[in-house]
C-alpha cells in the first residue's frame, strides 16, 4: 500500500511532541537572530555615529521622479522645459522681447540619447553665477519675492543637469555673454551631489555670435516621441500662451519650426508685493510679528501687508481688542490668534494687480487661433483673489467647431504663469474644475464627473505670485477652494458665452430649414393654384411672391 505523502511519520510526530519547549529570554540577554547567532544590541551612541545631514542634491539624485524625471521621454521634455522657462524669465525681467533657439541633438552611435540645447537672446549671466545657478539646487532669486514669474524653487535647470550627468556622465556646458564688447564665458561643469555645490571642470573665454545671452547644453538619456505630452507640444502651447516670444526649434530628424510672435509689446513688469492680510496663515503671522523691526503693532501691520494703512491697522486691532502700541515682538499667541481672527471680519482692498501679469484676453484668443483651427472663440480674464495671502487671477479661453473631434472628450490646456502643464491632469485642480462644471446648460454633451464632449478646447491660465503645485515636478495645481471657484466662475462666464454662439447657431439652423421648405414649397402651390383658377403665368408668379412676402414677414418677430 502506498503512503500518503500528507501524513507525518509517527516515530516523527511523536519525537515533535515530546520536544521540550524554548526556554524564555533572561531579561538582559542578548537576542538571537533566525540563525541563532547572537544579534548585536544597538546603543543610543552607536546608532548617533551613522545620523548624518542629507544633501538636498543627494536626496533629489535619489529621488529623481519628484522633479519630472521618471521616465526617458518626460526627462527629455522636462529639460527643456526648465531651460526654456529660465530664458523667458531672464529676457522679460531684462525688458528684452524673447528669441529663443531650441535643438534636440541626437547622439552619433548612442540610441535614445540627447544633446538638448536651448539659447536665448537674454541679458546673459555674469561669471560668478554661472556655477551656483546650474550647478546648485535651491538656488535662485524667485523663491522669496511675492511677484509673477515661471520658476519657484531654484531647482529646475540644475535637476536636469544633474539627471544628464547621472545618466550620460558628462557634464553641462554653458556660453554666456552680458553685453557687447564683453568676452563670451563658457563653462563646463558637474554638480557635486554629497555638497550640493558646482564642480567647474573647464572655464575659457571665447568668440561668440550673439551680442547677448545663453546657451545651454546638456547631454542625457531621453526618448523622443511627437503627439501628446511631447516637446513639440511642450513649445507651441508656449507659443499660444507667451505671444511675445519667438521660438526656433530644431527636432531630431526634422526642418527647424518657427513659431512667430503675435505681438511685439512686451508684458508689463510684474512688481514685487508684500503678503495679503485676507488668507495669511496663523503661524505666518506670529512670524511677521517675531521678526518685525517696527516698535508699534498698528506700524508691525502695515509694514508686513499690502493694503493695510493706517485706519485698516487700527481696525484691526480694535476688532481684537489689542493697543496699537503694543510692541510686535512681545505679542502672545494667544493674542495672535485673536488679531488673526480680526483680521478676517475686516474689510480689506483686493491685492494690487500689478504683481500680476496676465496673457490677457485679446492675446488669449490670438494665441488660440494660432494653435487651434475652431469657429467659435471666446476668452475672459478674473479680477485677482487671494489664498493663503497669495494674489492670484484665473484666465479662460474656449474654442469649439472647425476641424476639431467631434466624438472626443474636450481637450484642456492647463497653463501655470504662461508654463504648459502636460502631465498629472487627473491630480490638477484645472481638470477638476472643468469637470465640476455642468456643461449640459452651455449646449455641450456630458457625462457625469467627465470631460465634456464635442469639437471644443478649453484652455485654463493660473496666474500667482506663488503657483501652490502638488510636488516639485511643478505638473499639477492643488485644490485650494478659491483657486478651484475662481476656475468654476470663469469657466461657466466662457460656457455662457459658448451657449450664446450655439443657440444662436441653432436658430439660425431653424431659420434656413423653414426657409427650404419655403423655397421648396410655394411654387408648388403656385402651380396648383394656376391649374385651379387658370391663372396666367404671371399672375402665378405674382401669387408666389405675394405668399412668399407674407410667410417671411410672419416669421419676424
Amino acid at each position: 500500500m502506498t503512503e500518503n505523502p500528507l501524513m507525518h511519520d509517527e516515530g516523527a510526530a511523536r519525537a515533535a511532541t515530546e520536544a521540550p519547549s524554548p526556554e524564555p529570554v533572561a531579561a538582559g540577554a542578548r537576542p538571537r537572530g533566525a540563525k541563532g547567532a547572537p544579534r548585536a544590541v544597538e546603543t543610543a551612541e552607536s546608532m548617533a555615529v551613522r545620523q548624518r545631514e542629507i544633501s538636498i542634491s543627494e536626496f533629489f539624485a535619489k529621488n529623481r521622479h519628484l522633479l519630472g524625471f521618471d521616465s526617458p521621454r518626460k526627462a527629455l521634455l522636462t529639460t527643456v522645459k526648465e531651460a526654456v522657462d529660465n530664458s523667458l524669465d531672464a529676457c522679460e525681467e531684462a525688458g528684452l522681447l524673447p528669441e529663443l533657439y531650441v535643438e534636440l541633438q541626437p547622439v552619433p552611435g548612442e540610441e535614445d540619447r540627447y544633446r538638448v540645447v536651448v539659447e536665448d537672446n537674454g541679458p546673459g549671466i555674469v561669471k560668478a553665477q554661472i556655477g551656483k545657478i546650474f550647478g546648485k539646487l535651491l538656488y535662485g532669486s524667485k523663491f522669496h519675492r511675492l511677484r509673477q514669474s515661471r520658476g519657484q524653487q531654484g531647482i529646475g535647470i540644475s535637476a536636469a543637469g544633474m539627471y544628464g550627468q547621472l545618466t550620460t556622465g558628462e557634464p553641462m556646458v554653458i556660453t554666456s555673454r552680458t553685453g557687447k564688447g564683453r568676452p563670451a564665458i563658457r563653462v563646463e561643469m558637474r554638480l557635486d551631489t554629497l555638497k550640493n555645490q558646482p564642480e567647474i571642470l573647464k572655464e575659457q573665454e571665447l568668440d561668440w555670435d550673439r551680442e547677448r545671452g545663453t546657451r545651454v547644453e546638456i547631454e542625457l538619456a531621453g526618448k523622443y516621441l511627437k503627439g501628446r505630452q511631447s516637446v513639440d507640444e511642450y513649445l507651441a502651447l508656449t507659443a499660444v500662451a507667451n505671444p511675445h516670444c519667438e521660438i526656433a526649434y530644431k527636432p531630431p530628424t526634422e526642418d527647424v519650426v518657427i513659431y512667430r510672435r503675435a505681438t511685439t509689446e512686451m508684458p508689463a513688469e510684474p512688481q514685487e508685493i508684500l503678503p495679503h492680510p485676507h488668507g495669511v496663515e496663523l503661524g505666518v503671522l506670529i512670524k511677521l510679528l517675531k521678526t518685525s523691526q517696527a516698535r508699534r503693532l498698528s506700524a508691525a501691520l502695515k509694514e508686513c501687508f499690502c493694503r493695510v494703512s493706517d485706519k485698516v491697522a487700527d481696525e484691526f486691532c480694535r476688532a481684537a481688542k489689542l493697543s496699537p502700541d503694543a510692541k510686535p515682538g512681545a505679542i502672545a499667541v494667544r493674542e495672535a490668534d485673536a488679531l488673526y481672527k480680526a483680521i478676517q471680519t475686516v474689510k480689506v482692498l483686493a491685492p494690487p494687480v500689478d504683481c500680476l501679469v496676465p496673457v490677457g484676453q485679446d492675446l488669449i484668443l490670438e494665441g488660440m487661433k494660432k494653435e487651434v483651427d475652431a469657429d467659435f472663440f471666446a476668452a475672459i480674464t478674473r479680477p485677482p483673489k487671494v489664498y493663503r495671502g497669495n494674489p492670484f487671477l484665473i484666465e479662460v479661453g474656449i474654442a469649439l467647431g472647425g476641424n476639431l473631434p467631434a466624438d472626443d472628450l474636450a481637450r484642456v490646456m492647463r497653463f501655470a504663469n504662461r508654463v504648459p502643464l502636460q502631465y498629472q491632469p487627473g491630480a490638477c485642480a484645472i481638470t477638476k474644475a472643468v469637470m465640476s462644471v455642468d456643461w449640459k446648460n452651455y449646449g455641450l454633451q456630458q457625462s457625469k464627473g467627465a470631460l465634456p464632449t464635442g469639437p471644443v478646447v478649453i484652455l485654463v491660465h493660473v496666474a500667482s505670485v506663488w503657483v501652490p503645485f502638488t510636488s516639485e515636478s511643478k505638473e499639477a495645481i492643488a485644490s485650494y477652494d478659491e483657486i478651484v471657484s475662481e476656475m468654476r466662475l470663469g469657466l461657466m462666464e466662457c460656457g455662457r458665452k459658448l451657449g450664446i454662439f450655439l443657440n444662436r447657431r441653432k436658430r439660425e439652423a431653424d431659420e434656413l430649414k423653414k426657409r427650404s421648405y419655403i423655397d421648396k414649397y410655394i411654387p408648388q402651390i403656385g402651380i396648383a393654384l394656376q391649374d385651379i383658377l387658370n391663372l396666367a403665368d404671371a399672375k402665378r408668379d405674382e401669387a408666389t411672391a405675394s405668399l412668399k412676402d407674407v410667410l417671411e414677414r410672419s416669421r419676424k418677430p
